[in-house]
């Protein structure tokens, strides 16, 4: 699946003299904590988040009351406090990349391009959507996780013994085992009942039944 196809088109953006109150309440309207920061251009020269907006805020032992907090925050520009050294994603590279960088470099949301167009943001949502989506997890069947060997076929037979049954395969995930040696397959099957899918996979060779639910 590629990035353009679950990302938020279009997004929302602020320009960096844009005041941090003015942020705040932009981002509750909308209801979102990942904003792309375009100057005048439209280029893309920072992202702010809710999280750089509380790091902007005053501790809670400051001495300072509400009136005078609210009055440096309105003073407060987004270009003192955004983060310039974006990292991006394009358009048409793989989610599971987005994943990767997003993990890799602990950070929420990745601003997607087009050459030098912004054209979108993949945020930590949007990934939870593909997990769903990639589980089948709104759909009713039954669960089962097997292990298996890692070698050519595996999953050939295990598709084989599901149809032979008359089941339907909403979502298949393949994952690492617990060696290098085997690798642990997820299947969400509708059209069978469990004492038929535990009987066919235990019917196959080098298959364990792990989980079924």
């Amino acid at each position: 699946m590629i990035i353009s196809r679950v990302m938020t088109k279009n997004p929302v953006t602020v320009h960096p003299d844009m005041s941090v109150t003015d942020v705040r309440s932009l981002m509750d309207k909308e209801q979102i904590g990942h904003l792309p920061v375009l100057d005048k251009n439209n280029n893309l020269v920072g992202i702010l988040t809710k999280k750089d907006l509380l790091k902007a805020g005053p501790s809670g032992a400051t001495s300072l009351d509400m009136y005078e907090i609210s009055y440096l925050l309105s003073k407060l520009k987004v270009e003192k406090i955004m983060v310039k050294d974006v990292i991006t994603v394009e358009e048409n590279d793989v989610v599971e990349e987005a994943a990767r960088i997003m993990a890799d470099k602990d950070i929420g949301c990745l601003p997607v391009v087009k050459g030098d167009l912004l054209v979108g943001i993949i945020t930590e949502t949007d990934l939870f959507h593909v997990f769903i989506k990639a589980f089948g997890a709104r759909h009713p069947g039954v669960r089962i996780t097997i292990h298996v060997a890692e070698k050519p076929g595996q999953l050939e037979k295990l598709t084989h013994a599901i149809a032979v049954k008359g089941g339907n395969i909403i979502a298949l995930v393949s994952s690492e085992g617990d060696d290098p040696d085997h690798r642990r397959i997820t299947i969400r099957i509708a059209g069978m009942n469990r004492s038929d899918i535990e009987e066919s996979v235990n019917a196959i060779s080098d298959a364990e039944l792990e989980d079924i639910r």
